[in-house]
C-alpha cells in the first residue's frame, strides 16, 4: 500500500485549506444580505407577476390579492392590484397616484422623501440602503437565503422587512407593520433589467374621477 510523501501530505493539506477557504467564500457570497445587495445593485428595473397574503394580529381570516408590477429606478414604479379588487398605485419619481377603480376615486400625493423607509425602496429606491436601513442576516429556510431589513426613520409605517432571495433574485418579502399585520408577498415571476415603456409610469385621473391631494 502506497503511503504519502511528506511533500504529498503537505499538498493535500493545502488543497483541503483551500477548499474550505473556496466554499467559505461562496457561503458568504450567497447571504441573504449579499444577494439583497447585489439584487439593488443590478437590478435597475423589474416586472413581473405577485401573489399577496395580508394577515392580521387578531387571526382574522387572510386576505389574499394577486397583480402585476413593474419598477425603474430611482422612484418610478406601477403596481396594479387586479384581484379581489382593482386598484392602481403609480409613481412618476415625483407623485405617486393611488387610484381606487371601484370608487373611481384617486389620491395623489408628492413622493419626497416617502420612499426612503418603504417596502418600495427596495425596489424602486435610489438603491443606497444603508441610508435607509439596518440590514441583517435572517438565516436559511424553505430554500431562500433571508435577510432582515428595520428601516431608520421613526415615522415609518413598517416594523420590519424580511426578504428572501435565490441566486441573487428576490423571491419573497414578508413585511410586518406596527400593528402587527403581517404582508407576505411572493414574486411569482420577476424578469430583472426589463425595458418598461415610459408611458406605464404616467397617470392621468380618468374621466369625472373624484381627485383627492396635491
Amino acid at each position: 500500500m502506497s503511503k504519502f510523501t511528506p511533500c504529498a501530505a503537505i499538498a493535500s493539506r493545502l488543497l483541503v485549506v483551500a477548499l474550505i477557504a473556496a466554499t467559505s467564500g461562496l457561503a458568504a457570497a450567497a447571504s441573504g444580505v449579499a444577494q439583497l445587495r447585489q439584487f439593488v445593485d443590478h437590478a435597475k428595473s423589474a416586472q413581473g407577476e405577485f401573489e399577496q397574503t395580508v394577515t392580521s394580529a387578531s387571526g382574522r381570516k387572510p386576505q389574499h390579492a394577486s397583480g402585476t408590477f413593474v419598477f425603474s429606478r430611482p422612484g418610478k414604479f406601477r403596481w396594479s392590484y387586479d384581484k379581489p379588487y382593482a386598484q392602481l398605485l403609480v409613481s412618476d419619481g415625483d407623485r405617486l397616484w393611488s387610484w381606487d377603480r371601484d370608487l373611481n376615486q384617486v389620491t395623489v400625493k408628492r413622493l419626497g422623501d416617502a420612499l426612503g423607509s418603504t417596502p418600495a425602496a427596495i425596489l424602486a429606491g435610489s438603491g443606497d440602503l444603508d441610508r435607509d436601513f439596518d440590514l441583517k442576516e435572517a438565516g436559511s429556510s424553505g430554500g431562500l437565503d433571508w435577510a432582515l431589513a428595520t428601516p431608520k426613520q421613526a415615522e415609518t409605517s413598517f416594523a420590519s422587512i424580511r426578504l428572501g432571495l435565490s441566486s441573487g433574485q428576490l423571491k419573497r418579502m414578508e413585511l410586518q407593520d406596527n400593528f402587527g399585520q403581517t404582508t407576505l408577498i411572493v414574486f411569482t415571476s420577476l424578469i430583472a433589467n426589463a425595458r418598461p415603456d415610459p408611458s406605464l409610469f404616467r397617470f392621468l385621473p380618468p374621466p369625472g374621477a373624484d381627485v383627492i391631494g396635491e
